[in-house]
């Protein structure tokens, strides 16, 4: 009998391993049994210490070994003396189960929470369990694809995305209309392609930075995708030109045109670009609203003609850093008209007071300008923005060192609801001239003087009036 072998071995005071085994056998140190005792009770221990009869071995019951075996049996089942204190220590000994309170969220919470993730991190979302990759490629959620860096393989980061996103709907994917692939330099003509295949109702494209991508990937772009609205190519030195593919142009019917649907195009760093892409452009993209050539230096005047004939609904237009644009361009911009919100011309350095002359006098709802280093514009040129150009409501004229006190003062007269001025660079400006736009546009809220010769009360005086305005200054003496 189990009970009367322990309780002999007891009695003799040799312990549970002594009193186990016989006399003529060597205990095992590590035997199963002796580590199931300490563990898991055996069978014959199982009892409870107060159940009716007590526990019996194979000839029948003793009050002496009952009382021995509740005392064992309480023993093997007593919970461990307390040891973590600290209540932190505590909440990390917890079972597992309960640290895992998100698992108690319904789906559409962690639908919720998911949509603030990369791209990347939903596909790592996706790799967890069963549950969170039913959730993570939700359909909700992959309306936008955004992916970058200088290393990622894109061509095969898009083909096995858009094949997982065409499982439903074979060979095509209908949701994705967003797709942000910029500064992945290892993106080629092979991924726009299978992109434009698989998704005809792409309606954003931004591949800036992306140096292989050349104008074939483009036109497939926006021959397969009729609904692509917005387009940033900046950056891509390979393109320089934006149309549709001949079969496209051929399965066009007449009355469709042959029109791009594209409303805001940049085309930023594009070096390549001359004035015969930029026709082609305009005359096929003739829905554009916000066109954006900075640093295209191979631009003329003549390009912007063609702007001005084939798209007149432009609001915003940059040809900052564009050094052949001069007068007679800004002649041809100022046929905009009222149209035209924001126009940038920094560093364009033949433009001079007659260029503004036009451009004031006919874009009369003109909001932001920018002509930072252009040289030839003087204070006769500022009079005349400002008498036209009430609305005017961000100006850039730094490095322009004709512009003095009295072009300031035309224009804190005229334009009251001025909030951004710039100034950097510009040697003739003084206190007095700053004091004039302080005391009459009170919503100013930027303001660069670097490099100006203004006194430290003169600022102080800006500050008290503009409380709001943010001031940019060379002068350490204001704090």
């Amino acid at each position: 009998c189990l009970l009367s072998r322990w309780k002999r071995g007891g009695s003799e005071g040799r312990g549970w391993g002594a009193g186990w085994w016989p006399k003529d056998a060597e205990a095992p140190q590590n035997s199963d049994l002796s580590m199931r005792t300490l563990s898991t009770p055996s069978p014959a221990l199982s009892c409870a210490p107060g159940a009716p009869g007590g526990c019996q071995n194979g000839r029948g019951s003793s009050t002496s070994s009952s009382s021995v075996t509740g005392e064992t049996v309480a023993l093997v089942h007593a919970p461990p003396p307390p040891r973590l204190t600290h209540p932190l220590i505590r909440l990390a000994a917890r079972p597992q189960r309960e640290q895992a309170r998100v698992e108690r969220l319904p789906d559409a919470c962690l639908v919720r929470v998911f949509s603030f993730l990369r791209t990347d991190q939903l596909c790592r979302c996706a790799r967890v369990c069963r549950r969170w990759y039913n959730v993570a490629w939700d359909p909700r959620l992959w309306r936008a694809i955004r992916l970058a860096g200088a290393g990622l393989h894109a061509d095969r980061a898009l083909r096995v995305l858009t094949r997982r996103l065409c499982q439903d709907t074979p060979n095509v994917c209908l949701l994705l209309e967003t797709v942000a692939v910029s500064g992945c330099r290892r993106l080629t003509d092979r991924g726009l392609y299978t992109l434009a295949q698989c998704c005809p109702e792409l309606r954003r494209l931004e591949v800036a930075g992306c140096h292989n991508i050349s104008n074939e990937a483009v036109f497939d772009v926006v021959s397969l995708c009729p609904n692509l609205e917005h387009l940033d190519v900046s950056g891509c030195s390979k393109v320089t030109c934006i149309s549709l593919t001949r079969e496209a142009s051929i399965q066009l019917s007449p009355l469709h045109g042959k029109q791009i649907s594209i409303r805001y195009l940049d085309m930023t760093d594009c070096f390549a670009l001359e004035d015969e892409g930029l026709h082609t452009i305009a005359a096929h993209c003739t829905r554009l609203t916000h066109l954006y050539l900075r640093r295209c230096a191979r631009l003329t005047d003549e390009g912007l003609r063609y702007l001005v004939i084939y798209c007149s609904s432009l609001r915003e237009l940059s040809v900052s850093d564009c050094r052949c644009i001069s007068d007679f361009g800004l002649r041809e911009i100022a046929k905009l008209e009222a149209r035209l919100r924001y126009l940038s011309i920094a560093h364009c350095g033949r433009v001079t007071d007659v260029g503004i002359r036009y451009v004031a006098r006919y874009c009369g709802k003109l909001r932001y300008l920018n002509a930072r280093g252009c040289e030839g514009i003087t204070d006769h040129g500022v009079e005349y923005l400002a008498k036209h150009c009430a609305r005017l409501k961000s100006l850039d004229i730094g490095k322009c060192p004709l512009v003095s006190d009295s072009g300031l003062e035309c224009l804190a007269l005229n334009c009251f609801n001025l909030k951004r001025l710039s100034l950097k660079s510009c040697e003739s400006i003084t206190g007095r001239g700053l004091q004039i736009v302080a005391a009459n546009c009170f919503d100013l809220q930027m303001l660069n003087v670097q490099d100006c010769d203004v006194s430290v009360e003169a600022l102080r005086f800006v500050k008290r009036h503009c409380r709001r305005c943010v001031i940019e200054h060379s002068n350490p003496a204001f704090c």
